[in-house]
């Protein structure tokens, strides 16, 4: 079992965590082995090579510049007792449309690439993810790897260094993880080692189920005839927990309704409309909001749940401009647009924010020139073409702290000087971009005008006063005076609970010992071939 000392030979242990599709549980998973490792005394790291995704995390170079890494990274260094680094998501891809994404190389957007042109890149990529594990694995006693997707992606499977190409490379050996609320987990599994090929195959040492719900006696058989026909065994099965719903690595995690509602203390709950942007990012800006007794938060694409709601969010997007259009063609933007004037509080956060605004003046990222915005807010939005990337820091309601983190090429450039700022006092801790840098703590951020916010800043309702004061003040100007906010809603304290019952699960359910034995010895050998495998 672990233990101070590490793996056998001195450190440089891993695994790979793959699944049979995304959100079968590889990040949780991920972040419970993680868990379990730092509680017994073991120097554990994340990685996962390359990450697409639209959440992401604001971490600290070396150099002391601001960059970007996945989410799901930064709260699997939380659960290893780290500080988030660039090196746990080398490679981070931004979707921006169906066919084009950002690319994020060591924290920093490096190119916009295709599907097609992404392949002229690839190699230099490769180079990045190997070095990059290698430091980990010299520096840690244990490196947990994410792969991505599913590692039976055939099509894909040349030149993969994410998955199965990854632990080829590093000698890793490899779980895969399956939602059995999906149905098909035994199916999926098999399929998952059947179609690879023999070299790849004698890296997958076995499996986990995730989310069951039952008796597990009635489950035995079909592991029991899982491992007879793969020879692979399976080291447990996760229970469904519903607790598990903080951080979502993008919004394919969500549901309808975010987070576990909770009765409110007063009278009256507040009702909150977030609309499910095409390329919503960082909604997990959502779940302080949601993690508040009696706050009722909804993503939707229904304009009839924004006209009924108390409070409406537009959270941030990788692609203003096109999610504008979006916005306008179905409807919504109409909802909103009355929705504000009737005088019920409005956000926008980051994208929501600039399209909030009169005029997006955007060469950048659409390239579509000057675009009419919603007019909500009397303001003009320019974009940069370098990213903005920082921590920041000031105060809400004159003497609240409010911390939050900025990513965005959008800047206000024009105001009519007519609103009033939402955060005062304001500096920036690290960052890259316009304005950028470390300052003094002497600016302002944000623009409120009646019920209409706007801010660039992710992560604010984290800071819990914050959250209180805001939720107080627009259920007020909402008419529900009977919701009462909680006074000991602590967001950071949620986020730890729900990484130690992670790790909980991984010690209660799976074989720990024989995981441990996997990171410490690597693939087993003698591992069978299961037919018809890969094409070579």
């Amino acid at each position: 079992m672990p233990g101070s000392a590490g793996p056998a030979g001195g450190g440089g242990g891993g695994l790979l965590v793959a699944g049979t599709t995304s959100d079968a549980g590889k990040s949780l998973l991920a972040a419970g082995i993680c868990r379990w490792l730092n509680r017994h005394g073991v120097r554990v790291a994340p990685f996962k090579a390359q990450n697409m995704s639209n959440n992401s995390a604001v971490v600290v170079g070396s150099d002391g510049r601001g960059g970007e890494i996945g989410r799901a990274q930064a709260v699997q260094a939380a659960a290893c007792g780290l500080e988030p680094q660039m090196r746990f998501n080398p490679v981070l891809l931004k979707p921006g449309s169906d066919r084009s994404s950002q690319v994020v190389l060591l924290g920093e957007a490096v190119d916009t690439v295709t599907a097609t042109n992404y392949h002229a890149m690839r190699s230099r990529l490769a180079d990045t993810v190997h070095t990059t594990l290698a430091e980990l694995r010299a520096e840690y006693d244990v490196v947990i790897c994410e792969g991505a997707g599913s590692p039976t992606e055939i099509n894909l499977r040349a030149g993969d260094f994410v998955n199965l190409g990854l632990a080829r490379h590093a000698g890793l050996p490899a779980i895969v993880v399956g939602d059995i609320d999906r149905g098909g987990v035994f199916a999926a599994m098999f399929g998952t080692v059947a179609l690879l090929s023999a070299e790849d195959q004698a890296h997958i040492a076995g499996f986990v189920i995730n989310k069951f719900r039952g008796d597990q006696e009635l489950l035995r058989p079909g592991v029991d005839m899982l491992h007879q026909v793969t020879g692979r065994p399976t080291y447990g099965v996760l229970p469904w927990q519903p607790d598990l719903w903080l951080d979502g690595e993008d919004s394919l995690a969500y549901g309808q309704t975010i987070g576990r509602p909770t009765a409110p203390r007063g009278r009256d709950i507040l009702r909150v409309a977030a609309v499910r942007l095409p390329r919503i990012s960082n909604a997990t800006d959502l779940e302080a909001l949601a993690a508040e007794p009696g706050v009722q938060v909804r993503l939707t694409v229904d304009p009839t749940e924004v006209a009924a709601a108390d409070l409406v969010v537009l959270p941030g997007t990788r692609s203003t401009v096109d999610d504008l259009a979006w916005l306008r063609g179905t409807g919504l933007a109409a909802a909103v647009t009355a929705h504000a004037g009737a005088g019920r509080p409005l956000l926008g956060i980051c994208g929501g924010f600039q399209m909030l605004g009169r005029v997006i003046h955007d060469e950048v990222e659409s390239r579509r020139g000057s675009v009419p915005g919603l007019g909500l807010l009397p303001v003009e939005i320019t974009f940069a073409g370098r990213k903005t990337v920082t921590r920041s820091a000031g105060r809400a309601y004159r003497d609240v702290p409010v911390r939050g983190y900025e990513i965005h090429h959008g800047y206000v450039s024009r105001s009519d000087g007519s609103t009033s700022p939402l955060f005062t006092g304001t500096g920036t801790e690290v960052g890259t971009g316009p304005g950028a840098g470390p300052g003094a703590a002497g600016g302002t951020e944000g623009v409120r005008l009646g019920s209409v916010c706007g801010t660039h800043w992710h992560g604010a309702f984290e800071s819990d006063e914050f959250r209180r004061r805001y939720l107080t003040d627009m259920a007020r100007q909402a008419g529900r005076h009977g919701f009462t906010v909680a006074p000991d809603t602590c967001f950071a304290a949620l986020r730890q609970r729900g990484l130690d019952l992670l790790g909980d699960l991984v010690e209660q359910h799976l074989d720990t010992a024989a995981l441990w034995q996997l990171i410490e010895s690597g693939p087993p050998a003698g591992l069978p071939f299961i037919p018809p495998g890969a094409p070579r």
